[in-house]
């Protein structure tokens, strides 16, 4: 299958193809794209609205990743009292 890349300075944007199965949209991902998110066929990706206008996908859970965030700082601010609580 041809897929279309733009390139504008530094960015490049691939073309994805949505079809329909069923009652959904699927988006077709191109295997150079796959490979470069290390993604393959059964994995989950996930969609993120960007302020203003935009999408971004990504192959990790956003909110586990602020999620992560906040444990790292809690641990980096009070670790006698994780210690404490975990005796």
């Amino acid at each position: 299958m041809y897929t279309s890349v733009y390139t504008f300075g530094i960015l490049k944007m691939s073309e994805l193809k949505l079809r329909k199965v069923g009652n959904s949209l699927t988006m077709t991902v191109p295997v150079h794209v796959a490979e470069r998110m290390k993604v393959r066929e059964g994995d989950s990706v996930y969609l993120t609205e960007l302020p203003g206008e935009g999408y971004r996908l990504t192959p990790h859970d956003p909110a586990l990743v602020e999620q992560l965030k906040v444990m790292d700082d809690l641990m980096s601010r009070y670790p006698n009292t994780l210690k404490a609580l975990s005796e």
